[in-house]
């Protein structure tokens, strides 16, 4: 069996938006589980938020994410960045088009001093994004 590491992302009331809008980006197939779902709200006024969802796609990608309870700290981003890497540069161009287009560019997505299209963005949840398209490599 092989080791999976992706991201887990923490919301505050819209997680639910939030996967179907990284859903609209990537595709894939969203799986959403609500407190009420689980037998776990405590909070009549929370069971229908996100416990658990998971987006997986066709080419492996998986994003998790969960609302927060109100009784839990949350800390909208916090310090984390989430980086999609490659050298597939329409697919890399159209995800960095969807995440920032509602978003907040950080970074333009242009040619980086190492050879590579780079870019960063904050997308409309708050979450931040690093684009990394491969550069052609020199000749050997």
């Amino acid at each position: 069996m092989s080791t999976l590491l992706n991201p887990y992302i923490g919301f505050r009331d819209n997680a639910r938006q939030a996967l179907e809008f990284y859903q609209s980006v990537f595709g894939g197939e969203l799986q959403l589980s609500t407190f009420a779902d689980l037998g776990a709200s405590h909070d009549p006024a929370e069971s229908g938020k996100i416990m658990h969802g998971q987006l997986e796609t066709e080419n492996d990608l998986v994003l998790m994410a969960a609302d927060t309870p109100s009784d839990m700290e949350y800390t909208p981003g916090g310090s984390v960045s989430i980086s999609l890497s490659g050298d597939d540069e329409p697919t890399l161009r159209g995800y960095w088009e969807a995440l920032s287009g509602d978003g907040t560019v950080t970074v333009p997505l242009e040619k980086a001093p190492w050879g590579d299209t780079f870019g960063m963005c904050v997308d409309p949840y708050g979450v931040s994004w690093m684009v990394n398209i491969l550069g052609a490599k020199p000749p050997q």
